[in-house]
This record gives C-alpha cells, structure tokens and sequence, in this order.
C-alpha cells in the first residue's frame, strides 16, 4: 500500500515525540535534601542531559519507524484509505 510522504514524516514525528516523553523521565533522581536556593523547582534534575536523550530518542524512534512502515507496507497494519472516491 503505498502512502504519501506527508504521512510517513507525521508517522515518524508523532514516534519521535512519543519516545520522546518515555525517554525523558530516565536517569533523573527526584531526591533532593535540601531546598533549591537559585529559583529553581524541587521536581527540576540537576542534570538533565538533554542532548544525549534528543540523540537517543532519535535512534530509538527511527527503528520504531522503520517497524511502522514495514508493517504498513507488507499490510499487517492497513491506513485507512481517507481519499474521497473517485468518481
């Protein structure tokens, strides 16, 4: 089934942020002894290391990605045809 390119970038940004949001919470430690005197929030990391979590969930989700569209394209798991009839 082929597929327009317009959705196979939404398929792999809409993965993107979904491991996205899974990864962020790893490797944070919400123990905190003693309170925050620079402005910041008690729920704040110390270190949130955010760019090797952008560059994993990068990796992470291109190999979801590329399961999605094997499976869309052998039809294990069928786009709903949206297109209009032709009449």
């Amino acid at each position: 089934m082929p597929i327009g390119p317009f959705t196979i970038v939404a398929i792999y940004i809409v993965c993107w942020w979904v491991v996205l949001f899974t990864i962020l919470p790893l490797g944070t430690s919400k123990e905190r002894h003693e309170p925050p005197t620079d402005g910041a929030q008690w729920g704040a990391p110390d270190k949130p290391d955010l760019k090797r979590k952008f560059l994993t969930t990068t990796w992470v989700a291109t190999v979801i990605w590329l399961l999605v569209m094997a499976l869309v394209y052998i039809g294990w798991m069928p786009l709903p045809d949206l297109a209009p009839p032709v009449p």
